[in-house]
């Protein structure tokens, strides 16, 4: 039998036909892990957090979309039915954080799972980093991440019933990138406090562990290619382009990319894990 070509296996991974019998497959694979189980997903509105929360509740979750834009998580929570329901969250301000932990302990009894997803991303030269940027990526990537863990583990704590914390990291923050220097620091926090969280909340049954996707393609890297084009002199789309040529896998990700590992996280199978961060990237990063 002939060997396959590079090509050729890049478009078997990247064909459309491949990626809907994935979908499929994966949607037939639901054994409700998370049966009765209560989760809140920040930034759960669209993308990666919209994913998670449509198989959380198909694996028999209820889910909580907190995000920025209440109008958008409703919206997405009515698509995914009535096990699902939204919650406005701002996670850079104290009292939206606790208003939206005490109104989903009030509305199901209970948190189990969180995921911390909200994010922004922004880049520039070193030299033209402005102050603005910085602290708006932080707020939100370092303290909305921290805080939020921080108030969720304290109901758990007190409710004595454990539960799972599964941060969103990234491949930015296992290494540096010229122009993305605040991005890659903020997400490089964010597997360091996921270490420190893992270390110290085990004692009281509580799993933090985090998620390091790749490229995920979405609406956002229509922003992330323009900055790119505008930084290194290249025409619009053409940055995704070689992002996504350089994915050993042969395509960029996508939301249903990660699904199997949140859900992995989130349910009992996960629970000897502690403290550690999984690369989902199509093999960008082995460590």
């Amino acid at each position: 039998m002939a060997q396959e070509s590079t090509d050729d296996s890049k478009r078997r991974h990247a064909g459309p036909l491949a990626a809907e019998a994935s979908q499929q497959i994966l949607e037939g694979m639901a054994l409700m892990r998370l049966l009765n189980k209560t989760s809140i997903i920040t930034g759960g509105a669209r993308g990666i957090g919209r994913a998670f929360a449509e198989r959380f509740v198909r694996e028999g979750a209820t889910v909580a979309i907190a995000d920025i834009n209440l109008a958008a998580a409703e919206a997405s929570a009515l698509e995914i039915g009535r096990s699902c329901f939204a919650v406005r969250l701002d996670v850079t301000k104290q009292d939206s954080i606790d208003s939206a932990v005490a109104s989903v302990v009030a509305k199901t009894g209970r948190i189990d799972i969180l995921v911390n997803n909200a994010a922004l991303f922004d880049l520039a030269p070193i030299v033209e980093i402005s102050e603005a940027s910085y602290e708006k990526i932080f707020s939100v990537n370092v303290k909305g991440a921290l805080f939020m863990m921080q108030a969720v583990a304290r109901h758990m704590i007190a409710s004595q019933a454990g539960g799972k914390i599964i941060n969103m990291a990234s491949q930015a923050g296992r290494r540096g990138e010229a122009l993305v220097g605040v991005y890659c620091a903020s997400k490089a926090a964010v597997i360091s406090f996921t270490q420190s969280a893992g270390l110290n909340l085990i004692k009281h049954g509580i799993n933090v562990n985090a998620i390091a996707p790749g490229v995920v393609d979405g609406e956002h890297w229509d922003g992330v290619d323009a900055l790119f084009a505008k930084y290194e002199n290249l025409p619009l789309g053409e940055k995704k382009r070689r992002v996504a040529e350089s994915v050993p896998y042969g395509r960029m990700g996508t939301p249903e990319d990660l699904v199997g590992c949140a859900i992995f996280l989130a349910s009992p199978e996960s629970n000897y894990v502690v403290a550690q961060t999984y690369n989902v990237d199509g093999g960008q990063w082995m460590s």
